[in-house]
């Protein structure tokens, strides 16, 4: 079984190919990615519109050198991202997908991009165990517990208002970074001293929910910081804040994603989404599950952002649990659960 997938929910274009060797592994057979971030930089984040009119000039492009990479002429089935993510980006990817479905008369999955996330490990990894998933990326951070990817991922909690690489985002277009700011932040922080200025944990308190985030009050504590500064007319280490600023970030997703996979009783903490290539996000999470005694899983980078192998994993994993197709009719969910691996209508 040879199925692509099509990954279209933010500033990515992906098509992807993977073979099911039906024993809970892929091999991956092509990887294509268009990207639209250099389009956005001015602009100091993803505006919908610009990603969506790329999409349409990226999606043809890159289905014929995803096909090239593969040999193939086409799959034996076709998935898509049909939600979360932007509106219009969606729209480009599923009627795209919808329409060669349709033209090579194969089977057609509507699946969800955050599932995507998690299973693409299985690429490098091998068979997911019973796991808890950190998911950190511009638009979601997430805690679940997946038992496994042919059933119901549970969410066992989110952010309450900025998603991690949001707030990384703002932070670095505050300090002058440019955009991306996962990348700036990290570059900058390499020569700075993380314990230099203490910036709030949010939601860490014994009061607060175990397992939901919030980086809004960090950002904010960022800004209060360099106003302070500036009015004072002292100097400030843009490296030290960053260095600072990444360690709270980092410090409390490990924290709680440790804390996760205790509470449910897994031995196995998978990190996914495009943050997690941060590096002292990887070198802190790599230190709590050694001393917890937790299998630390995280797909190399590439896999990490957004992508169509992750969508073309996802949907194997549910054909080989006996999943059927999605009717060609089925409409976009921006919004979709995390709980939906796929909609079928």
């Amino acid at each position: 079984m040879i199925v692509m997938g099509v990954e279209s929910s933010c500033d990515e274009t992906g098509v992807g190919i993977v073979r099911w060797n039906g024993d809970g592994t892929c091999d991956l057979l092509a990887d294509e990615v268009a990207s639209s971030v250099d389009q956005h930089a001015r602009y100091g984040g993803v505006v919908p519109e610009v990603a969506s009119r790329a999409h349409l000039e990226a999606i043809v492009p890159t289905m014929r050198r995803a096909l090239a990479a593969a040999g193939i002429e086409k799959p034996d089935a076709l998935a898509v991202t049909i939600g979360p993510g932007l509106a219009g980006a969606l729209l480009v990817g599923v009627a795209a997908a919808k329409a060669y479905a349709a033209a090579w008369n194969i089977p057609f999955y509507a699946v969800n991009h955050l599932g995507g996330h998690v299973s693409v490990d299985t690429l490098e990894h091998g068979p997911l165990p019973p796991c808890v998933a950190l998911l950190v990326s511009g638009g979601h951070t997430h805690l679940l517990h997946v038992e496994d990817l042919g059933k119901p991922i549970v969410e066992l909690g989110t952010t309450v208002d900025d998603a991690a690489g949001e707030a990384f985002d703002k932070v670095a277009r505050l300090l002058g970074l440019g955009f991306p700011g996962g990348p700036a932040l990290d570059a900058a922080a390499l020569e700075g001293d993380r314990n230099a200025i203490a910036f709030p944990r949010g939601m860490t308190g014994p009061r607060d929910s175990r397992h939901d985030f919030s980086f809004s009050g960090l950002k904010t504590s960022v800004a209060r910081y360099v106003e302070s500064k500036e009015r004072a007319g002292e100097a400030f280490s843009i490296p030290d804040i960053a260095a600072s600023f990444q360690e709270a970030v980092a410090d409390v997703l490990t924290l709680k994603a440790v804390r996760a996979a205790k509470d449910v009783g897994v031995d196995t903490l998978v990190l996914g989404g495009g943050a997690t290539a941060n590096s002292r996000i990887r070198s802190l999470a790599e230190q709590r599950c050694a001393e917890a005694g937790i299998t630390l899983r995280i797909p190399k980078p590439r896999l990490c952002t957004d992508n169509g192998v992750m969508i073309a994993s996802l949907a194997a994993h549910l054909i080989g649990n006996g999943a059927g197709p999605s009717e060609l009719s089925v409409a976009t969910d921006p919004g979709l659960s995390v709980s939906v691996s796929q909609l079928m209508r």
